[in-house]
């Protein structure tokens, strides 16, 4: 074996996959074991709505910050070191965000827990994907998008079991035996490759550290916040707005034009890479913003109790383990990714336009169990062919870039799903209930006998006719209000059902990377 190559074999292969497995679980549950418990946060740290927001916000922030300097900061301290840091990093700051006493503190800790993370994530995939041999990529990007599915399934089932069983700091512990096991390991299996040298001080980007912090972490704020703080009315919003944008302007020109950038924006020259981080951004927003919906509309619209919901998503999510072999085999037999992740776009988008055919006041948990057992079918396919297009043609040493660039646009192509969702809905209910009201004339005879019936109801019950009657107007604005509802939670499928089927014709003009191009040379 070459003395630089990072491939592994045998129980060392076994070990450090269960351990980059098990750090991009635990960096993956903690985006959404949290969401279930902002009830109790916010009556146990005597925090408002809008405060205990932060809790999700400042994690996501140091999420972003971080992914794109992993390799960088992999190169600068070594691999092992840098990962076994970051875990030590979460870990504590897992510890300490039980620990918090106020909405604030944890918020700090959650920022820097998410710092922590987000090594977690693109440094495993690295890990992972150069510990095979080049022959069994495919292998090793089936085992990291496990993860991927499993993490977040599993953050709204664990986190309501805690929160209804225990107390809300042990949905942070629970990373605390898991990480100190990880650091073991990672100490004792995970190698530094010999490629890249450490800079010293003098020329480190620090600017491009900066301007990277500021436009992307502004750019996370105002997708978090935006609907809340109703867009650009807000002062806040307006200016981080300016501040992204110009931030990331003035990055992109900096990594390009600096000796030893920190992130090197010229592998993007890589069009099988460029392509693949395009597509993550798309798969984030489909994926991350379909997904975010099906709780939100269970337990808004149907009532259900946050358990089944987050029993619901998880099990879907973790039906997805047995499909996942099937797009892997379809790769291995010669098909190209580009055709599997066509026919992937197109069974997601027939799988939103089934979603919105669902959707009623009484839809049940099986008849939405086996729509998003579907769904998985089509996200699956478009995943892993990702994967297999973004590093097709990358040499070891760019595995590392290729995996922050996709990771990175993965998580703000979710971002950006869901801000632009919340906004969608909002908007369209308002518009829909227009529509509705429109249609309401007291006039109109059968209007006129739905309120005269309802009227009745409620006089049978001992109501006073004036009394009756508006109870029975109440009755009717709740009906139109939950119409409106229906109604713009099926636009959002119908939407972003037409934005996958819409891509799949122009993932068919994609040129397919060269077999032989995938090497372990430096």
């Amino acid at each position: 074996m070459n003395g630089n190559s990072m491939i592994e074999y045998g129980y060392r292969r076994l070990i450090i996959t269960l351990t980059a497995m098990i750090c991009a679980i635990l960096e993956l549950l903690d985006t959404t074991i949290v969401n279930v418990a902002l009830n109790d946060l916010q009556g146990n740290l005597g925090a408002t709505l809008s405060e205990v927001g932060w809790v999700v916000t400042a994690y996501g922030i140091g999420n972003v910050i971080i992914i794109p300097m992993t390799g960088w900061l992999s190169r600068q301290f070594g691999r092992r070191n840098y990962f076994t840091g970051s875990i030590i990093m979460f870990t504590v700051f897992s510890f300490l965000c039980g620990q918090a006493g106020s909405i604030w503190t944890l918020a700090c800790f959650r920022f820097f827990q998410g710092m922590g993370g987000g090594a977690l994530l693109a440094t495993s995939q690295t890990v992972i994907t150069e510990s095979y041999p080049p022959e069994k990529r495919g292998v090793s990007h089936l085992i990291f998008m496990m993860g991927v599915i499993i993490g977040p399934a599993l953050g709204p089932l664990i986190g309501g079991y805690i929160v209804d069983n225990y107390s809300w700091p042990f949905i942070f512990y629970i990373n605390i035996p898991l990480g100190i096991l990880a650091a073991l390991l990672s100490m004792q299996f995970i190698r530094s490759p010999r490629y890249g040298d450490k800079l010293p001080a003098s020329k480190v980007d620090w600017l491009g550290i900066l301007l990277l912090a500021a436009s992307v972490g502004s750019l996370q704020y105002v997708l978090e916040k935006g609907q809340e703080e109703d867009w650009f009315n807000d002062k806040t919003i307006r200016n981080l707005s300016v501040v992204a944008f110009f931030g990331l302007i003035l990055f992109v020109w900096r990594e390009i034009t600096y000796r030893h950038p920190i992130v090197a924006v010229r592998t993007l020259k890589n069009r099988n890479l460029a392509a693949g981080t395009l597509f993550s951004f798309i798969y984030g927003f489909g994926s991350y913003g379909s997904t975010f919906i099906v709780p939100l509309f269970t337990q808004s619209q149907l009532g259900w109790p946050a358990t089944d919901a987050g029993l619901l998503v998880c099990l879907t999510s973790l039906s997805s383990l047995l499909i996942f072999p099937l797009t892997s085999w379809l790769l291995k037999t010669g098909i190209k990714p580009q055709i599997i992740m066509a026919c992937g776009m197109v069974l997601f988008f027939f799988n939103c336009y089934m979603s919105a055919g669902i959707l009623t006041p009484d839809t049940g948990f099986p008849v939405f169990f086996y729509v998003l057992v579907f769904r998985y079918f089509g996200l699956n396919m478009i995943l892993l062919s990702i994967s297999a297009i973004a590093f097709s043609s990358l040499k070891t040493h760019e595995i590392a870039e290729g995996a922050a660039f996709t990771g990175m646009i993965r998580q703000l192509g979710g971002s950006f799903g869901i801000a632009i969702i919340t906004t969608f809905i909002t908007r369209r209910n308002a518009q829909h209930r227009m529509d509705l009201v429109t249609h309401l004339d007291t006039n109109d005879p059968l209007v006129w006998e739905r309120l005269h019936q309802s009227q009745q109801a409620f006089m049978a019950k001992g109501f006073t006719p004036d009394h009756a009657m508006r109870s029975g107007l109440q009755l009717m604005e709740h009906a139109v209000n939950k119409q409106a509802t229906l109604l713009s939670y099926m636009d959002v499928y119908f939407t972003i059902g037409f934005l996958f089927l819409a891509c799949a014709p122009i993932v068919l003009m994609l040129k397919a990377g060269k077999k032989n191009a995938i090497t372990d040379a430096h």
